[in-house]
């Protein structure tokens, strides 16, 4: 009898086993069985034909309302070879409420089954003919008479049940098709080992693998349905859990450098020094970093938290903490702009404390190291060799950290900055430069729902700041229609003129640079939001700015930033927008971190539909940040009731980067969260959601760390062990290594 592991060529044979394999890739009777129905229809009950999408291959249930057949003529003159007659079959179907178009080309014989009344499944790309939903020459399976139709040789399979599941499928293999194929395969299955250990079944009120693969494809009740669909999510969400867990235990197990805290040294003195008490979280997350980075295995923690929330210091103490021990930090960060900020942020934090070598340094004392791919070369040449000697105990940089020729005294803790701009391969370039493997804190500033952080980081140790510091000032948020009402944009520029004349600074910012056809700086996650974009190009930085200073913002100082700017130009900019010498800054997504202007109270965000949900929270927390409160501005040409629309409101109606995230979460693509789009291979997470499976996500976790820490190798559970090995190599890890 077959396995899962059996090549679906000796069940199905060699013709279908090809189509399928051709199709949808499925090869294996595992394959094939975890290739789920999409949806179940009941017969008797016609499908919503509102869900229909132009250009989808789709498979309904519906009833025929309407048959017309006729004779078409050729055109031209009339010849033996084009004077002929062409036949014509129109018909509708209906779901009770919409109906489809179908039209089938010189097939007059099928008006004998196709009769006004009978139902069926029929299958077809979907098109637009004058306005209305189309299919052109559908396949289809009757069920109100005794015939049926298929395009193919195959014969058409009757349905037993009342649940018709209905599978992903293609316009060379229908819905139908690949349910005859499950059906031959489950009818000579040999029941799988189950991988879910019995105690773990018993406990969650499993069903086990066989009655759920059988139950999930050919279900006799919905409630058997619904059982085996648990069970299957299950499958995945354990088997996930547990490579996670073996990551976790096998990095426990890499021997690394403490770094204990030493009394009397730069961590004390600069504590001393602060003009601020830190938060009750900012302290408490400190005690478990230090905590980490005394232990003799190198910490691996992701630290998440709300826009200005104080991240910063809580690793800068990190990495004083290291260099107290005799370490290096290396703070890596995705852009220049935000480096540089990193470096004058922290000099400036640490005073005296970071001028090592100099006049006026304290005693203890360290130095700053700033190394950028655009750098000059002197400046290059002194900051490697403050780094290879040891002089500076923190090195700040971009990707040019993770050049040959950048070597570190011993790197002891490495800080990945905004961590989702890095791939694995990047951070793990940075770790190799220590002599002994470095202690990591991966910092964003984008907080992560608690299902992602349970899977796509599930092999970090994760720490949240959800506090803000004390003096932080309140910030509205408004989306301004400017379809609907284009006087409230220039009330927003007249604000702007407001705030300035009280001393205070704007941002106004822009999807890109200039010129749409070379433009590289769109932003991460720019958003399609459909035809209402398609009527212009997104808003550009050196547009908006001339516009801006010939127009309603004359009179003011106008500066703009992007990333096309060369390195001097850029930190002249910031330098003189951060000394108040610039009224409004324009620019692109190169604020949305790190850059921090206490005095800077307004922010209008142009053509806010096109970006991200997570995004437009961060360009918000560059506002507010001062004594004064922030207003920030979406503006939008979405109309009411558009996703576009809705999406800014919601963002609008809330600060809470959590309440964001969940959003965010919410319109995108959970594959693209898991990595599974990335990984370029077939997914093995079919039933698995991060927005609906939160608790089962927590349940599988803790069973998951149960079983690993009693049986690491999972010895005794073999077939748990061999579907974490295929999951492994089926997604070469990419989603677990966030690539």
């Amino acid at each position: 009898m077959p396995g899962l592991d059996t090549p679906l060529r000796s069940v199905v044979g060699g013709r279908t086993a090809t189509v399928l394999d051709k199709a949808l890739d499925l090869v294996t009777v595992r394959d094939l069985l975890r290739h789920y129905p999409r949806r179940y229809d009941v017969q008797g009950q016609l499908t919503d034909l509102a869900q229909l999408e132009i250009g989808e291959d789709a498979t309904v249930m519906a009833k025929i309302s309407m048959v017309h057949g006729r004779h078409l003529h050729g055109r031209g003159t009339p010849s033996p070879r084009n004077y002929r007659q062409k036949h014509l079959l129109e018909m509708t179907v209906s779901d009770g409420k919409r109906s489809l178009r179908l039209v089938f080309f010189n097939q007059p014989w099928r008006q004998r089954e196709l009769k006004v009344g009978v139902s069926g499944l029929f299958a077809g790309k979907v098109s637009d003919f004058g306005g209305h939903r189309q299919l052109t020459n559908p396949q289809y399976q009757l069920f109100d008479t005794d015939a049926g139709a298929d395009s193919g040789p195959e014969q058409i399979e009757r349905f037993a049940g009342a649940l018709i599941p209905i599978y992903p499928a293609t316009a060379e293999l229908k819905s139908w098709t690949i349910g005859r194929c499950v059906r031959t395969v489950l009818d000579v299955l040999d029941p799988p080992a189950d991988p879910i250990p019995a105690e773990i079944r018993a406990g969650h009120a499993l069903m086990d693998l066989d009655a759920a693969l059988h139950n999930i494809h050919r279900p006799d009740s919905p409630e058997l349905l619904s059982a085996a669909r648990t069970r299957l999510t299950w499958d995945e969400a354990l088997t996930l859990q547990v490579t996670l867990a073996q990551r976790r235990a096998s990095m426990r197990d890499v021997p690394g450098v403490p770094r204990p805290a030493r009394p009397g040294g730069l961590l004390d003195a600069f504590d001393a020094a602060l003009p601020f008490t830190l938060t009750a979280g900012q302290r408490d997350i400190g005690a478990v970093l230090a905590a980490d980075l005394g232990r003799q295995h190198p910490m691996y923690r992701l630290l998440q938290g709300e826009v200005g929330s104080g991240k910063t210091v809580v690793a800068l103490r990190a990495m004083l903490q290291v260099v107290d021990a005799g370490g290096q930090a290396a703070l890596l960060a995705p852009t220049e702009v935000l480096a540089a900020q990193h470096a004058r942020s922290l000099r400036q934090l640490l005073g005296p404390l970071s001028l090592a070598g100099e006049l006026g340094a304290a005693e203890p004392a360290t130095r700053i190291a700033l190394l950028t791919g655009s750098q000059g070369a002197p400046a290059r040449r002194a900051a490697l060799a403050e780094a290879a000697g040891g002089t500076a105990g923190i090195v700040v940089g971009t990707h040019a950290l993770l050049q040959e020729g950048v070597a570190f005294a011993d790197l002891g803790l490495v800080v990945v900055d905004e961590q989702h701009r890095f791939g694995v391969e990047q951070r793990d370039a940075l770790r190799a430069k220590g002599h002994r493997p470095p202690h990591v804190l991966v910092m964003t500033a984008t907080p992560i729902p608690r299902t992602v952080a349970m899977t796509v980081y599930g092999d970090l140790e994760t720490s949240a700041l959800r506090e803000l510091p004390a003096g932080r000032s309140p910030i509205s948020s408004s989306v301004i229609a400017v379809a609907e009402r284009p006087q409230w944009l220039q009330r927003a520029w007249e604000r702007i003129r407001e705030e300035v004349a009280q001393g205070r600074q704007a941002y106004v910012v822009c999807p890109r640079i200039g010129d749409q056809a070379t433009d590289g700086n769109q932003p991460e996650d720019l958003q399609d939001t459909g035809p209402e974009q398609s009527r212009r190009p997104p808003l550009a930085v050196l547009d908006v700015a001339a516009e801006l200073t010939d127009g309603p913002l004359a009179g003011l100082t106008v500066e703009v930033l992007h990333g096309r700017l060369p390195p001097d130009d850029k930190e002249a900019v910031m330098h003189r927008f951060s000394t108040g010498e610039t009224d409004v800054l324009v620019a692109t997504t190169v604020v949305e971190v790190g850059v921090d202007v206490a005095n800077a109270t307004v922010m209008v965000v142009m053509d806010a539909e096109r970006f991200g949900l997570s995004q437009l929270h961060q360009l918000r927390g560059r506002i507010g940040r001062g004594q004064a409160p922030g207003l920030c501005l979406f503006v939008t040409e979405a109309p009411v009731g558009s996703s576009s629309r809705e999406r800014l409101e919601a963002v609008a109606a809330t600060t809470d980067g959590f309440a964001v995230a969940r959003l965010d979460l919410q319109t995108r693509r959970e594959g693209d969260v898991l990595g599974a789009a990335q990984s370029g291979t077939r997914s093995q997470l079919r039933l698995l959601s991060l927005l609906e499976h939160e608790e089962l996500i927590a349940q599988a976790r803790a069973a998951a760390t149960a079983l690993v820490e009693a049986d690491p190798d999972l010895r005794a559970h073999p077939a748990l062990a061999a579907d974490v090995a295929m999951l492994a190599w089926d997604e070469r890890a990419a989603f677990l290594e966030k690539a």
